[in-house]
């Protein structure tokens, strides 16, 4: 976490960790500013711009800080906003001699072995008399570099922004992840004052039961605390048994044959027999 400073630290800082990584390979003076491209670049000093064209809200880490507020307004929590930096980086010198795009390998080489801005490059950059009050040294989260991959179409368009700059060849990076602390002190919360657990079978007098709410015609009354080890040890209540269905016997298929014929025999009428 840090202060309002820590944008212009980490730029600044950018800048420092190119310049003492230039390399072997570059044998000349190195110029690297920490400004935008320039309009009228000069071609006898090798330079390298270091601009910071955007500043965007980091997305995973956005919403960390919330809730900072309780309903009445009270600050509960020191709000923090996360940040990814921007940045373009620019290489001039004489195009005869590929000034600049040694000074571009040189950037990119540095950047991809030094990926994390290190805490003594931070402390250097920060002995700035308008960074002396930065406490970026101080935070947690290292700030790191990534490339950003840009078509021409983009390429084009951040350009155009700089308005009356000519193309230099550069490369993008973005710089994550920078926190800025808020300044007011949350309040702090207040302490449980009683913690008061109880635990209480079904059953017992005041304890709920499994249907919820206390029986029928049955007034409340004070629940009595009860040992966890009696709680504990006491049996489960048995569940009624069912009680067994009543089952009704058949008679057997032969008999109830013979009660059928027996009937059928007695509902027809008798006959007279003809001399």
């Amino acid at each position: 976490m840090s202060n309002a400073l820590a944008i212009a630290h980490v730029t600044q800082a950018l800048a420092l960790l190119i310049e003492t990584n230039i390399g072997p390979e570059t044998d000349m003076a190195v110029k690297v500013e920490a400004r935008r491209p320039p309009a009228e670049p000069s071609v006898d000093q090798p330079t390298i711009s270091v601009f910071l064209y955007q500043v965007t809200p980091n997305v995973s880490q956005r919403n960390n800080d919330l809730p900072t507020r309780a309903g009445d307004g009270t600050l509960i929590k020191r709000p923090a906003a996360a940040l990814d930096l921007h940045y373009l980086i620019s290489a001039y010198g004489d195009e005869n001699e590929l000034v600049g795009q040694r000074l571009i390998g040189s950037v990119v080489r540095a950047l991809h072995e030094i990926p994390i801005l290190p805490k003594d490059i931070i402390e250097l950059a920060g002995e700035k008399p308008y960074l002396a009050a930065s406490d970026l040294a101080e935070a947690a989260q290292r700030v790191r570099f990534t490339p950003t991959v840009m078509d021409i179409d983009e390429t084009s368009k951040l350009w155009g922004m700089l308005h009356q700059t000519p193309y230099a060849l550069s490369v993008v990076y973005q710089a994550a992840l920078v926190f800025i602390d808020g300044r007011e002190t949350p309040v702090p919360r207040k302490p449980v004052e009683r913690a008061d657990v109880r635990v209480l079978p079904f059953g017992a007098p005041g304890a709920p039961r499994p249907g919820g709410g206390p029986g029928e015609g049955a007034e409340p009354q004070e629940a009595t605390p009860v040992p966890v080890e009696a709680a504990a040890a006491a049996p489960p209540a048995k569940k009624a048994a069912k009680a067994p269905a009543k089952t009704v016997a058949k008679a057997p298929a032969r008999a109830r044959k013979t009660t059928r014929a027996s009937k059928s025999a007695q509902s027809e009428p008798r006959r007279g027999t003809e001399s």
